[in-house]
């Protein structure tokens, strides 16, 4: 596993599941990132700062996506941290679901998941597009990847519009809208800031379960992160605007 190759990674949603999953594989490489941030909703959690203990390299980083305050924090630590070098990669890691069918939904749960799925990134993105558009500018490479300057939302195959998947166990309609917006998030991005250098691509990190859940799903989070890092790897200038799932392979919008 090469993983990505950034100097600099900030993870948001890493006080759990595929987020914290994510900020292990990155510390298993053989040349880890200079710069680690770990975001989280609670940067007093046990998990996150066992993982950071004796890595100098990771910041366990306060940061609620809902949030501009917390987000504006975020994004001053992180300026002062990489001194003027950007951040290469952005992963949108943090998310929720409410279990529901079309007959129970409602507008509360609706909108809690738009907020945190979708408007969430958006936020988040806007707010270090100028760090990432520093980490372009910085790289004389040129072309797309996740070294150069990249932004990785994670999504799920369950908002695909044209291949829903697993409609008749778990409905979940507000799920599947907030991240049916992620995707078009995602294309959006990927439009306006590829031609700056900056790659945009949504993740479906497949259905892992967390072991705290009591029960375990077609993938594990160590599968999933692995190979979702094997994947950030291989990105290209053709991969921009694209949704891939955990083994790279290429998902219907």
């Amino acid at each position: 596993m090469e993983g990505a190759g950034a100097r600099s990674v900030l993870l948001t949603g890493c006080d759990g599941g595929v987020g914290l999953g994510l900020l292990k594989r990155f510390l298993e490489q053989p040349s880890p990132p200079r710069h680690l941030f770990a975001a989280c909703l609670d940067p007093a959690g046990k998990a996150v700062n066992e993982m950071a203990l004796g890595c100098p390299n990771v910041v366990v980083l306060p940061l609620d996506p809902t949030d501009p305050n917390s987000i504006k924090a975020a994004v001053k630590t992180v300026a002062e941290r990489v001194q003027g070098a950007g951040l290469n990669l952005l992963i949108n890691g943090g998310g929720t679901t409410r279990q529901s069918t079309l007959e129970t939904e409602t507008v509360e749960n609706m909108m809690l998941t738009y907020t945190t799925n979708t408007v969430g990134p958006l936020q988040v993105s806007q707010a270090f597009l100028p760090l990432l558009m520093e980490a372009a500018r910085a790289d004389s490479r040129g072309g797309l990847s996740c070294s150069r300057a990249a932004i990785v939302n994670i999504s799920s195959s369950l908002g695909s519009i044209e291949a829903p998947e697993a409609w008749e166990q778990r409905q979940d309609v507000c799920y599947r809208c907030s991240k049916a917006a992620l995707n078009m998030l995602t294309k959006c991005l990927s439009l306006e800031y590829g031609g700056s250098g900056i790659l945009c691509v949504a993740v479906d990190p497949g259905r892992v379960t967390p072991p705290s859940a009591g029960q375990k799903g077609p993938v594990t989070v160590e599968e999933s992160t692995r190979g979702i890092l094997s994947v950030l790897a291989t990105l290209s200038a053709t991969s921009n605007g694209t949704f891939l799932d955990w083994k790279g392979q290429r998902l219907p919008w």
